[in-house]
């Protein structure tokens, strides 16, 4: 049952609270207050491992994807696609040469990562079966089909005579001699080309290889890139590409790496204040006051225009003001 005085008392603070915070300069102020406040906490008096975990727990590894968020997805990479500004901008108006240049001398610089590359490669049973095949398709084409062959007459038929007195000797057509040939010998092919692999990617050939590749593209337009990308496949192959993931978060390796790599973060950070965290993430005084302060004023206004605050300050006070204890205070008895 509601009382004049408690009505008139409730009414006085909803009105003085909307009176103070329609003053931009007095939610600036609370803000900054609050912040001043939050900034010198450490994490590990806020926050636990455990609740941090549980959250990324639930809201990445446990929670699928929307089929809106994909659908949103593809479509924001197919506009990045097809923008207009795609026709102007040239490669080297988005990436600065400095970074190429060093990304060149770092990749040149790995001689002993390439060379363990190459050799895997070379090595591998289908680079043999590859050069295999290529070496013996260059020696029959040459046989069937060289300029001399066309040209001088004659020589045409002296070259399949000659393969047809070698394949009475050997026992053997060509092709299988020379398979056969190429078979046995692979391996001193494999370390030949591995060798020339070596040479001709040294530091030096291959820095100059990625600097003459970037000459050649820095001036071709962004759009380019809808040459290799099919812009109406985009919602098959990000759907692709969720599959992936969907399949990756529900797997017990996800999952152990992300409570471990969760922990470690925790164990490193949990002394630290919240004003260092928030450093890490590019958040300083600066940033509060002139950006998330601007953010968060017209949200205060509106809360209040709408009366959202107001409702709901309401609540709270009517609990207050007719509360035992403030009833007493007041000198109304309950009920009355």
């Amino acid at each position: 049952m509601s009382h004049p005085l408690t009505e008139q008392l409730i009414e006085a603070q909803l009105n003085f609270l909307d009176h103070e915070f329609a003053q931009a300069d007095q939610i600036e102020n609370e803000f900054l207050q609050f912040h001043q406040w939050f900034r010198k906490q450490t994490l590990q008096d806020v926050w636990s491992f455990e609740q941090i975990h549980q959250l990324i727990q639930k809201q990445i590894l446990d929670t699928p994807a929307s089929d809106f968020l994909i659908e949103q997805i593809a479509e924001h990479i197919r506009f990045a696609l097809i923008h207009p500004i795609n026709d102007t901008a040239t490669i080297e108006d988005i990436i600065p040469v400095a970074t190429i240049d060093k990304l060149a001398l770092y990749v040149a610089s790995k001689s002993g990562h390439r060379k363990a590359l190459i050799k895997r490669v070379v090595n591998n049973p289908s680079f043999s079966s590859m050069l295999t095949q290529l070496i013996h398709h260059s020696i029959q084409d040459y046989i069937d089909n060289s300029v001399m062959n066309k040209k001088v007459p004659g020589v045409g038929r002296f070259m399949k005579m000659g393969k047809s007195v070698l394949e009475s000797v050997t026992d053997s057509n060509l092709d299988d001699t020379v398979k056969h040939y190429l078979q046995k010998n692979i391996i001193k092919i494999s370390q030949l080309s591995e060798q020339v692999l070596n040479h001709q990617f040294d530091d030096e050939k291959l820095y100059h290889l990625q600097a003459n590749l970037w000459h050649k593209i820095k001036k071709v337009p962004v759009s380019v890139i809808r040459s290799y990308i099919e812009v109406n496949d985009l919602p098959k192959t990000v759907t692709l590409g969720h599959e992936i993931w969907d399949h990756l978060r529900q797997t017990d390796y996800l999952k152990q790496q992300v409570h471990d790599g969760v922990y470690a973060w925790y164990v490193r950070n949990q002394e630290h204040s919240f004003d260092l965290l928030l450093r890490d993430l590019n958040i300083d005084e600066t940033l509060i006051q002139n950006e998330l302060c601007q953010l968060l004023n017209p949200i205060i206004q509106k809360l209040i225009s709408s009366q959202h605050l107001r409702q709901r300050a309401r609540v709270h006070l009517e609990k207050f003001y007719y509360s035992n204890e403030t009833l007493k205070i007041l000198g109304i008895e309950k009920g009355a």
